[in-house]
């Protein structure tokens, strides 16, 4: 095996040692089947990759079941910390019900995360809280956390956390690329002031930033992200994203870096973000992660980029032949 490694990051008070990039396993299952995934996941392991991110809602249990089989026929449990999601439904009854289900297709006791998968305000915090307590208690799971949540959502649930002695939301799981980039000015300072361990996922924008979209949604290639998840198009499908996907080409052009490669340096390089998930259909598109991270960007180009979003876009240099 290859024992090429990612550095170090620590998930904030969990104490949990992670690299800076992290294996997103939504495709298992729904895009790629299980001969696929666990190509990934082998590869992944050998580069130094050992957190992996699944949920109830991928592949209607699909990618849970395909991680706990590599899990086992690997026996790698030891090795790798693995966190799952509950979709919805965040009643007590309903929230051990779902993590039972999960650790059943996963084939473990526990899970090292175990995260809501979004903000659902039809179910009172502190019944959703008090069920993640009893989890931690019950030992199967050693830490809570939430994907999606607001600054102000998260301050909410850390307040009902403090006053009822409930377990605390321990990481945060957002959305964060070149032009997803909300979580900067509230977010992220919480979640460093609160000690919280950041995992941010969609770096490149579910494909976005690769450059393949036309701004006619009746031209999103067969096959793709957004052909498979429609609802991405009313995420990234809008003018200044636009823009900010011409500029990334732009780039490219000049310094003959690939705009993925460029769009993932620039989101790896942020400091407050502790690890940042690559979601892969093939080996390939780790490679890319791993070598934006061996060969991260220029700190001017960083800077160049950080003031992209939100200015016009004028007449691009022209690159060299």
């Amino acid at each position: 095996m290859s024992t090429t490694s990612t550095p170090d990051s620590r998930l904030g008070g969990t104490g949990i040692q992670t690299g800076r990039i992290g294996l997103g396993c939504v495709t298992f299952g729904r895009e790629i089947d299980h001969d696929a995934a666990f190509a990934i996941m082998d590869y992944a392991v050998e580069n130094g990759i050992t957190l992996f991110d699944t949920a109830e809602s991928y592949g209607d249990g699909a990618s849970d079941r395909i991680v706990g089989r590599w899990l086992c026929s690997r026996a790698m449990r030891q090795r790798i910390t693995v966190e799952t999601k509950i979709t919805r439904d965040f009643t007590k009854p309903h929230l051990r019900e779902a993590l039972n289900r999960s650790l059943e297709r996963l084939g473990l006791d526990q899970v090292d995360i175990y995260m809501l998968h979004s903000f659902d305000a039809s179910v009172p915090m502190e019944e959703t809280l008090e069920g993640l307590t009893q989890a931690v208690e019950e030992g199967r799971t050693r830490f809570a956390g939430c994907s999606n949540f607001s600054a102000a959502q998260l301050t909410t649930a850390l307040l009902i956390s403090e006053t009822h002695g409930f377990t605390r939301l321990r990481v945060i799981q957002p959305i964060y690329n070149l032009v997803e980039r909300e979580i900067e000015s509230e977010l992220l300072p919480l979640a460093r002031a609160q000690d919280i361990g950041v995992v941010s996922y969609s770096p490149l924008g579910a494909g976005f930033l690769s450059g393949k979209y036309a701004s006619d949604p009746a031209s999103i290639p067969a096959g793709s992200r957004f052909d498979i998840k429609p609802g991405h198009a009313g995420i990234y499908f809008k003018p200044g994203h636009f823009q900010v996907v011409e500029r990334l080409r732009h780039k490219a052009a000049l310094t003959g870096v690939p705009m993925v490669r460029l769009a993932m340096s620039w989101a790896l390089q942020n400091p407050n973000v502790d690890c940042v998930l690559v979601g892969a259909r093939c080996p390939a598109h780790i490679t890319n992660a791993l070598d934006a991270l061996r060969m991260p960007i220029p700190a001017e180009w960083k800077i160049e980029m950080d003031n992209w979003a939100g200015t016009p876009l004028s007449a691009p240099e022209t690159p060299p032949r």
